[in-house]
């Protein structure tokens, strides 16, 4: 009985911290999706990516910032950091996988990017790695 709840308890555990750093994912990644596609991002690019308040965003790249995600100024474009890079490519990288996999099962490309978008920051790198050996088999 002890060990099953060790268990339920890691794996709630496991599903909080991927909560806790959802956020930071997606931010960083639109930030280096943005400033590959626009040359610098601001904050009112995330405001209209995400649908969220001026508020909202300065909130959460203040936060970034003090992670050491992010560098930015008043009236200056966000950047990224080394480390925000290696984030925001990871979390694409990620989102990548998961989306081809549930392509290649059949769901449709507009279901896939939406379940994607919430899959990418759950899924294990053991279930990764399995999902690119089956995209290699494909």
């Amino acid at each position: 009985m002890m060990n099953e709840q060790k268990k339920i308890s890691k794996r709630h555990r496991r599903t909080r911290d991927d909560h806790a750093t959802e956020t930071a994912e997606d931010y960083v990644e639109a930030v280096w999706e943005i400033i590959n596609d626009q040359g610098s991002c601001r904050v009112v690019d995330l405001t209209k990516r995400f649908d969220v308040s001026h508020v909202t965003v300065t909130r959460i790249i203040s936060r970034l910032k003090k992670e050491g995600f992010v560098l930015t100024e008043p009236y200056r474009p966000i950047e990224l950091t080394k480390v925000g890079e290696a984030l925001a490519k990871s979390s694409r990288e990620r989102h990548e996988v998961v989306y081809d996999f549930l392509v290649a099962l059949g769901v449709p490309k507009e279901v896939a990017e939406i379940d994607a978008e919430g899959i990418e920051h759950h899924v294990s790198e053991k279930t990764l790695s399995i999902f690119q050996q089956f995209l290699s088999q494909s």
